[in-house]
């Protein structure tokens, strides 16, 4: 959609979460998409379709179903609630949000939204798997419910909701021009279009690609999957860290998080290789928009 220079069709399909035109779009598009990629969204083209049980693309697949039910749990409990909901998208300060979130505190936090993000299911519908879960629970005073409560909080009174995109599409199910990624600004097309062709994509695990694409890479993104290998499969958390160790160049910038209110769980031999910068992990940690990760760490391969 970048290269088709369309900027209109492109925020109506990410930006929106639709569009009713979308099977054209991708008949279009014949020559861009591999056959794979191509047969997946002939098969998904209903999720640019709004409908009242479901308007967004961003409401799809598992953990956007899961969204789109938690968030009519939430605006079912009461009309307190929708309007907080309907206010938010208004406010322009922090001190607004405050004033916002403590009148509509009691009301949120009511016994059905609790029992439901009690349930294991639930959450791992949302994407959560049972390590995360296992690790909140076992570090966090309050345990899941806890948890969830203090960082749906500081998203709503720490972090200004007007510049926060990650929340907007969570709450709304849309992005607007002045509240979305870069990649959905007009502004940014033209150099993305000059980069697109710079981009590969691989479906495979880290230790995968690095085995099958070796070299001297500077910049890894590991996400939270960590916690996943750490609690499941610790032999396979040594084997990435001996393949990273071992195709990245000197100085390699290496930015990670973790559900767990730190990361431990780096292996000896990796942590000894590893120059971290906790001042700097704390303060992107503080601007995490996201909100729902216990700690980030920041650290550079040494020599």
């Amino acid at each position: 959609m970048i290269l088709r220079d369309d900027f209109d069709d492109l925020f109506r399909l990410f930006g929106h979460g639709s569009h009713p035109e979308f099977a054209t779009l991708l008949e279009g598009m014949n020559g861009s998409l591999s056959p794979d990629a191509r047969r997946y969204w002939e098969s998904k083209s209903h999720y640019f379709r709004s409908t009242p049980m479901n308007p967004s693309f961003y409401y799809r697949g598992t953990a956007g179903q899961m969204a789109w039910l938690a968030l009519q749990a939430f605006k079912s409990t009461s009309s307190r609630v929708r309007d907080y909901l309907t206010d938010l998208q208004h406010v322009t300060s922090l001190q607004d949000q405050g004033v916002l979130y403590e009148a509509v505190r009691p009301a949120l936090w009511n016994g059905v939204v609790t029992w439901l993000l009690r349930q294991p299911m639930a959450m791992t519908m949302l994407g959560v798997p049972q390590s995360q879960l296992h690790l909140i629970e076992s570090q966090f005073e309050g345990g899941i419910t806890g948890y969830l409560q203090s960082k749906l909080e500081y998203v709503l009174t720490k972090i200004l909701y007007s510049d926060n995109y990650f929340w907007r599409v969570y709450l709304t199910g849309r992005y607007t021009r002045n509240c979305c990624p870069n990649y959905l600004r007009e502004r940014y097309q033209p150099a993305l279009q000059a980069s697109v062709s710079r981009l590969t994509t691989h479906n495979t695990s880290i230790a995968n690609f690095l085995r099958e694409q070796p070299g001297r890479y500077t910049h890894y993104a590991l996400l939270d999957h960590q916690d996943w290998l750490a609690a499941n499969q610790p032999k396979a958390l040594d084997e990435e860290w001996r393949l990273i160790l071992a195709n990245s160049e000197p100085g390699t910038c290496i930015l990670m998080r973790s559900a767990g209110p730190e990361i431990n769980f780096i292996p000896e031999f990796a942590r000894r290789r590893l120059l971290l910068n906790p001042l700097m992990a704390a303060r992107l940690h503080s601007q995490d928009r996201v909100g729902t990760y216990g700690c980030t760490l920041l650290a550079h391969i040494m020599p």
